[in-house]
């Protein structure tokens, strides 16, 4: 493996950091880089701005709208977002359900919804975890029972990231409850403004609405919004979570949450010297930047498969990438100390300029920390992810 970047891969990087430096709006630079929350139209502005350029999709092909990017060029793309501090473009249309689309959906669903998932006209949410099905995902009970040209759908999805403000939702759903649990799963998409969906907020530690409930109740979705084939649902499941999988490892961003750490730990002070300085401390900080290393150069490992879809080997990535996102946000609570303790939510929502308790770069640190236990879970619980390189890459 090459580990140098060609001249054509520097021009790119010189590319995309120019086209960064001069689209991305400051204010939007400046929530992501003080971990302050990001509202709906700020999402969809970076978006938009993206399509326009046609970069919001990078891992498409160009015949899909996407802009054909090779895997090392994907990988300084990422880089250079988060070193900017760009929003995120979220997950849900343009990195999961797409590929499903792409490799299994019908010509028609294709021509319809890859155009307007480019353009952010439908904002997507993921319909899997349920109160009885997260980590043990086969479980699930939402139903779609056949009548006529529809599915009527009726059950309960929990945990739904920002369903609140959702067009489309893609959900598995049981078609058939008399075979292995697996076989008998579907993937439909759903309007989420159909009759009988009911989206209910879930207000988390931080008071942030960030997740939901969506309940079905006698939804009717027509035959043609299944993907692929009736009870294939499970296979079409495993591939969009290969995606999801390998996108958590978000090692762009650890990157440039490990050069605030270390911004943040050179302006505290432990006995009378910066905190960076002191020799515990700096190792912890070491040792996970070593650990960073690492996984970006597995990430790139995988990415530089092209010719086939994640495996289980993303089931790695996202196990040690959520494990270093979480060890960042402990020392960067650990570097301010007892400032990361006030809550002040006004702040938190750019309501105010400054933090109330004189300490912006502290004042986030608490509920970014808070937030991000999470990434252990959600995507599959990472003591599934273990069961799975047990099985899949040790045969154990």
């Amino acid at each position: 493996m090459d580990l140098n970047y060609t001249s054509e891969d520097l021009a790119f990087r010189d590319q995309a950091r120019a086209f960064l430096d001069a689209n991305l709006p400051a204010d939007l630079q400046q929530k992501v880089r003080k971990h302050l929350r990001l509202a709906k139209d700020d999402y969809v502005r970076w978006h938009r701005i993206l399509a326009a350029q046609g970069w919001v999709a990078p891992g498409w092909p160009a015949e899909s709208g996407g802009p054909g990017w090779s895997a090392v060029q994907r990988h300084i793309w990422d880089d250079e977002c988060a070193r900017a501090g760009t929003p995120p473009i979220l997950p849900f249309g343009v990195n999961m359900v797409a590929p499903v689309i792409m490799a299994f959906g019908s010509d028609e669903q294709k021509a319809h919804f890859l155009p307007r998932i480019l353009s952010c006209e439908d904002w997507w949410c993921q319909g899997y975890s349920e109160p009885g099905a997260g980590s043990d995902l086969a479980s699930l009970k939402t139903t779609a029972e056949r009548d006529g040209d529809f599915y009527v759908v009726n059950g309960q999805k929990t945990w739904t990231t920002l369903a609140q403000h959702a067009d489309m939702i893609f959900c598995l759903v049981r078609t058939d409850s008399g075979v292995r649990k697996q076989e008998g799963i579907s993937f439909l998409l759903i309007d989420m403004h159909s009759p009988g969906v009911t989206v209910r907020p879930i207000i988390m530690l931080d008071e942030d609405h960030e997740v939901n409930e969506v309940f079905f109740d006698n939804v009717y979705v027509p035959v043609r919004n299944l993907v692929g084939k009736e009870n294939k649902g499970w296979t079409y499941a495993k591939y969009l979570l290969g995606h999801e999988r390998t996108g958590i490892a978000a090692v762009g961003r650890s990157k440039r949450e490990l050069a605030s750490l270390k911004r943040l730990s050179a302006t505290r002070n432990k006995n009378g010297k910066p905190l960076i300085a002191d020799p515990l401390f700096a190792a912890k900080v070491a040792t996970l930047e070593i650990e960073l290393m690492a996984l970006e150069m597995t990430v790139m490992r995988v990415l530089a498969q092209e010719h086939k879809a994640p495996g289980p080997e993303a089931s790695v990535l996202k196990v040690r990438g959520t494990e270093i996102q979480q060890t960042l946000t402990e020392l960067m609570v650990e570097a301010v100390g007892p400032m990361a303790l006030p809550f002040d939510a006004a702040y938190l929502e750019s309501e105010t300029p400054h933090s109330v308790f004189d300490d912006d770069d502290a004042a986030p640190l608490a509920a970014h920390y808070f937030n991000l236990r999470k990434t252990s879970i959600y995507g599959g619980s990472n003591e599934i992810q273990r069961n799975i390189i047990t099985q899949m890459i040790l045969g154990l």
